[in-house]
């Protein structure tokens, strides 16, 4: 499998390409990686250096991977956060592109916009710019639980309710969706979980929530769950095994005491994920 990756980069520490590269490496991916910023560290810090490269750059790069006539192999685009505003033209036109080489290649877009404690953490344009022009152009969508509230309109806030938005967001055109970041009024104290849909089918799983903020941790688990369900097109083992992995690697990180993923530390957790929680299917 080859994944066109199309996200920010960071010498320091692991968010966008820098989290999701080595976990799909390690499950035996092929990544092209493509930056849209290359910073010292991630934005959370409060202080950065480093270029927003600009999208005819960024597109530049991309019509040399063209031209080296390898388009037609690649199987996904996935794209992340999305710095500034022409950055996604560029992504639908790299989508489009691929394509046209391999109508079998599948467009996978972690919509990042925020979250439910943080609020929206992108410029205003981004979150419309994503709902109304790029998430149509998507096969597959990985929205937390708020980024799915505003793409949709609603304010999901248990099972049935985000299952309906998920259904808006199906209606738009994305076929498989992946919710991260689930909360409900039902659910046990100290859990969190995530919902997997397609047109087979909704499956959830329920973790225990590890308390720590964790910069990167959902570009992990959109690279992981988009591989894995485009190898087998298998909504629930994708879930079950990115749960379980990204889990793990959230697990050792709290334990570390450090702030940044402990991503290379946790690499056994990716190729070998142990499988650990029910996925239960809800529809």
């Amino acid at each position: 499998m080859k994944i066109l990756s199309i996200q920010s980069a960071v010498a320091y520490g692991h968010v966008g390409n820098s989290a999701a590269v080595f976990p799909l490496q390690r499950i035996g991916v092929e990544v092209l990686p493509v930056y849209t910023v290359n910073f010292s560290n991630h934005t959370g810090y409060g202080a950065w250096r480093g270029p927003l490269i600009a999208p005819d750059d960024v597109r530049e790069v991309i019509t040399g991977i063209e031209e080296r006539g390898v388009l037609g192999e690649i199987d996904v685009v996935l794209s992340g956060y999305q710095g500034g505003e022409g950055i996604g033209e560029v992504i639908l036109d790299a989508v489009a592109r691929v394509k046209a080489a391999n109508p079998g290649a599948v467009y996978a877009c972690d919509p990042v916009m925020g979250n439910a404690k943080s609020g929206c953490f992108v410029a205003p344009a981004i979150p419309v710019l994503l709902r109304e022009r790029v998430v149509p152009h998507a096969d597959i969508v990985t929205p937390n639980q708020f980024e799915l509230g505003f793409l949709t309109g609603t304010e999901p806030a248990d099972l049935e309710s985000t299952l309906a938005s998920v259904d808006r967001v199906r209606e738009m055109g994305p076929r498989t969706v992946l919710v991260t970041s689930v909360e409900r009024p039902d659910a046990p104290k100290g859990t969190i979980e995530m919902l997997a849909v397609d047109d087979a089918g909704a499956w959830i799983v329920r973790t225990p929530r590890i308390p720590m903020k964790a910069n990167g941790s959902g570009d992990v688990t959109a690279a992981l769950f988009t591989a894995h369900y485009r190898a087998t097109g298998d909504a629930a083992d994708a879930l079950a095994r990115t749960t379980s992995s990204v889990f793990d690697l959230l697990q050792n990180t709290y334990d570390s005491g450090q702030r940044e993923l402990q991503l290379v530390e946790s690499q056994e957790a990716y190729a070998y994920p142990r499988m650990q929680f029910t996925v239960t299917q809800v529809r």
